[in-house]
This record gives C-alpha cells, sequence and structure tokens, in this order.
C-alpha cells in the first residue's frame, strides 16, 4: 500500500503542476504581470502549500526534526536536485537583474534562515518577523513594472494573449494547488511509511523523505516549464519558494508553535543550504545561463548530501 500511495502522490504531482503553471501564465498574460513575477508570487505560493501542510503538521504534532528539515530539505532539494534536473532538461537563462537582485536577496534570506535555526529555538517572535519579511517581499514584488521583452515574445508564441477567462484561469490554478496538496500528502505518507519501516530517523525523514515529497510540486512545475524553455518562471519559482519557505511557512508554523529543533547535523545542513546559493550565484553569472554541465554539478552535490544523511 506505501508503494501505491507512491506512485499516486507522483502521478498527481506532475498532473497538478502542469495544470499549475498553464494557468499561471494563462494569468499572467491577461493581467500583464512578468514572467518572473508570476513565478515569484503566484507558482511559488502554489508549490509551496504542500510545505506548508507538512511543517505545521509536524510541528502541531510535537516532531520537531521533521519540520525543521522539512523546510531546510526542501530549500536544498530546490537549489540542487529541481534546478539540476531543470537545467538537464534545458539549459536555464536569466537576465543581469536577476543576478543584481533575486541571488543576493536569497543570500540573505537562507543567512537569516542559519541565525534563526542554528540557536536551536525559533520562537514566536521570530515567527512574526519572518512572517513580516514576507509582506515586505511581496509589497516589493508587487510594485515591480519592469518588462522583459525577450521573455514577452516567449510568452506572445507559446500563449495566445486571447486566452482563457481570468475566472477560468483561477479555477485551474486552484485545481491545480489541490492536486499538488493531495498528491504530496499521498507520497509523503507512503514514503515515510516506507522509510520508517528501514529504520531512518527523523531528522533524516524531515531532510529527505518529506522535503523530497514536498518539493516534487517545485519539481514537476519546473521540469514542465523547462520543457517549454520558460526560464524565467523555472528560477522564479525556484527561488520565490525558497524565500517563502523561510518567511511563510517558517514564520506561520512558529507563530502557531514555537520549533525547537536540534542534533549535530544541523549546521551541517544549514551550510550546505548555503553552500548551493554561492554555488549557484556564479553558476548562473557566468554567460547569464546555467547549461547542463552545471546542472549535473548540483545534482551531484544533492546526491553526495543524501549520501552523507544515510551514512552518518
Amino acid at each position: 500500500m506505501a508503494w501505491l500511495w507512491v506512485i499516486l502522490g507522483v502521478a498527481l504531482l506532475y498532473f497538478g503542476g502542469e495544470l499549475l503553471v498553464r494557468h499561471a501564465v494563462a494569468l499572467a498574460r491577461r493581467i500583464g504581470m512578468s514572467p518572473l513575477v508570476v513565478g515569484l508570487t503566484v507558482v511559488a505560493f502554489g508549490t509551496s502549500a504542500p510545505e506548508l501542510a507538512a511543517t505545521l503538521a509536524a510541528a502541531l504534532g510535537g516532531n520537531p526534526q521533521v519540520a525543521y528539515g522539512n523546510v531546510v530539505g526542501s530549500n536544498i532539494a530546490n537549489l540542487s536536485l529541481v534546478l539540476g534536473l531543470a537545467a538537464l532538461v534545458h539549459p536555464l537563462r536569466t537576465k543581469a537583474r536577476f543576478i543584481r537582485r533575486e541571488m543576493p536577496f536569497l543570500l540573505i534570506v537562507s543567512l537569516v534562515l542559519y541565525f534563526v535555526i542554528a540557536d536551536g529555538w525559533i520562537g514566536r517572535v521570530e515567527g512574526i518577523l519572518l512572517f513580516a519579511g514576507l509582506l515586505a517581499y511581496l509589497t516589493y514584488l508587487l510594485r515591480e513594472k519592469e518588462e522583459v521583452p525577450d521573455v514577452e515574445a516567449e510568452f506572445a508564441a507559446e500563449y495566445a494573449r486571447s486566452g482563457p477567462a481570468a475566472w477560468i484561469s483561477l479555477l485551474g490554478i486552484a485545481a491545480g494547488v489541490a492536486l499538488l496538496t493531495v498528491g504530496a500528502s499521498a507520497l509523503v505518507e507512503g514514503a515515510a511509511t516506507l522509510a520508517r519501516a528501514w529504520g531512518v530517523s527523523d531528522r533524516v525523514v524531515g531532510l529527505t523523505v518529506v522535503a523530497l515529497g514536498t518539493s516534487l510540486p517545485e519539481l514537476a512545475s519546473a521540469l514542465v516549464a523547462a520543457r517549454k524553455g520558460e526560464s524565467e518562471l523555472v528560477l522564479g519559482n525556484l527561488v520565490g519558494s525558497n524565500i517563502f519557505n523561510v518567511f511563510a511557512i517558517l514564520g506561520i508554523t512558529a507563530m502557531v508553535r514555537p520549533i525547537q529543533p536540534d542534533g549535530p547535523g544541523i549546521v551541517v545542513d544549514l551550510s550546505v543550504m548555503l553552500g548551493l546559493v554561492l554555488l549557484a550565484w556564479p553558476f548562473l553569472y557566468t554567460g547569464l545561463r546555467l547549461g547542463r554541465r552545471e546542472g549535473a554539478v548540483l545534482l551531484i552535490v544533492y546526491l553526495v548530501y543524501v549520501r552523507y544523511l544515510f551514512a552518518a
């Protein structure tokens, strides 16, 4: 039964990712938002919903190791596994403004997460401050008016301006989020059952099984967008998801119930997360693209990290 839940979860995640990306893009075309902003807001929020549900459930269930591991593990998976596989599907191109603006901000957010978690306690005050950071971030994004002409041309070629009505797009986004949430829940339930049967610790379950399961929406939507050549949507989604994981998911969870992760491996996990930001940044800076070679390096880093977790 556990394997059936895993297969069902993967199928629902793929179709949910397809629905979410297509209707989010259609909505962007209709209301005039840039692809990058849509990836950083609508898609990132939708694909982060499983992380929020899993982290809240773990915290309320008295399992802080899984709650911590889900956020940190998801951020690690997004910048290594998901970004690496997306680059292998199709090399990702970006703009200088993404390197100057989004990547430094992601580094700052990762540093905030490092110092918030490193002391072994995330209280309600920290949660409120993190959530305030999310509101400030969203306010800044929604005031962003800069257009990207060549990306707009790609969108015009792929999606007609006379797309579905706005209410149909909203329904499509809602259906995609629902499928992603149900699929992630099914996958995590099945995978966690298998992992516990194999005698894996809660910390490793949170960093791998749960984090990977809840990151599959990002993986599904990123692979769909990469296959269509929507590099800005892929990068915006992953960066936005990592930012939302810290500000929204950790902030909301800590406000509901403080989190107290512990264990000697926390500093190692946070260092890997920071190291991936510092690795992806120069990869994107050189030639304003992330090619298949760089994608393979990121994927290898993830595999080595997972191997370390299970060997420790």
